[in-house]
């Protein structure tokens, strides 16, 4: 039984799709691995071109996304409930590989956009940001237990936050805790943080920087890339969308790497540049800030 495109539902609009497409060229009968499956977007559209739902193998960390992925595996797609690491390692060691895979990195739209999940500030919800729930570690913990300097480390790495400013919002932390909620968290950098904003949020940077310590996710794109070759037969394609430029600076790099590796080389990179999600998915506002690289094994 075959699955039928359709217009994605409302729970999520995947990025950068007509150009994923057009790049990755699936084909009828194409095995499928879609290392961050998320709510299906890009999987339903792919394996109704493949039309190969045996073949293929959606992956997330994410219950509440394995829970909307279930209505794939009536049709016999393979799901497995763990971060892309873990189900790429275990998929080697069985010696899988697959035509295309595919990762869009990042938080999708339902987490951002449930409070309870607490990933986003705009509604205040508990201070948890584990995409995996299953996990000990949440932002809340992280948050109450951290030392200054380990805080302003992880706001300066991963929010990308000056270092002066990093260093006063750390501190501010600490001295207010204990916090409980992303509103009571989001008003004491607000507050820490005078003068004109800007454009965005000046809490924005800070919970960045905690959900990525929190899902460890440079970790998880830095493990995931050279393990990329090892899950692809000869001429299958990986596409990667990144959202911010730490993850995409990693793909560039590895692809860079690739490319002058020579004979040596693995794979063969099909974006010269990256694809914009501002250029390319002008009518989706979550794909903004999206870059979309590819590549084939040799």
């Amino acid at each position: 039984m075959s699955i039928k495109a359709h217009p994605p539902h409302d729970l999520h609009i995947p990025v950068l799709l007509d150009a994923t497409l057009e790049l990755l060229k699936p084909q009828k009968g194409e095995s499928y691995l879609d290392l961050t499956a998320g709510y299906g977007g890009h999987a339903e559209a792919f394996l109704a071109k493949t039309e190969a739902q045996t073949s293929a193998t959606l992956v997330d960390r994410d219950e509440y996304a394995i829970g909307k992925l279930s209505r794939f595996a009536d049709n016999g797609v393979k799901l497995l409930h763990t971060d892309f690491v873990s189900a790429a390692t275990e998929l080697i060691e069985q010696g899988k590989t697959f035509d295309i895979v595919m990762i869009d990195l990042g938080v999708s739209s339902p987490q951002l956009d449930q409070s309870e999940r607490g990933f986003s500030f705009k509604n205040s919800g508990p201070l948890d940001m584990r995409m995996d729930r299953r996990q000990e570690l949440s932002a809340e913990k992280l948050v109450n237990t951290a030392k200054a300097d380990e805080l302003a480390r992880i706001i300066r790495e991963y929010g990308e936050e000056s270092p002066g400013q990093a260093k006063r919002i750390a501190q501010a932390i600490v001295k207010g805790r204990p916090l409980k909620t992303t509103g009571e968290l989001a008003d004491l950098i607000a507050h820490e943080v005078r003068g004109k904003w800007g454009k965005i949020h000046p809490a924005t940077r800070t919970f960045q920087a905690l959900r990525i310590a929190v899902n460890q996710e440079l970790q998880q794109v830095e493990t995931i890339l050279p393990l990329l070759p090892k899950l692809l037969k000869k001429g299958g394609r990986v596409g990667i969308i990144s959202f911010h430029s730490l993850e995409d600076r990693l793909v560039k790099r590895y692809f860079a790497e690739q490319k002058a590796a020579g004979f040596e080389a693995e794979l063969r990179i099909l974006t010269k540049k990256p694809l914009d999600g501002a250029t390319h998915d002008v009518h989706n506002p979550r794909a903004r800030s999206a870059k979309l690289r590819a590549a084939v094994k040799i």
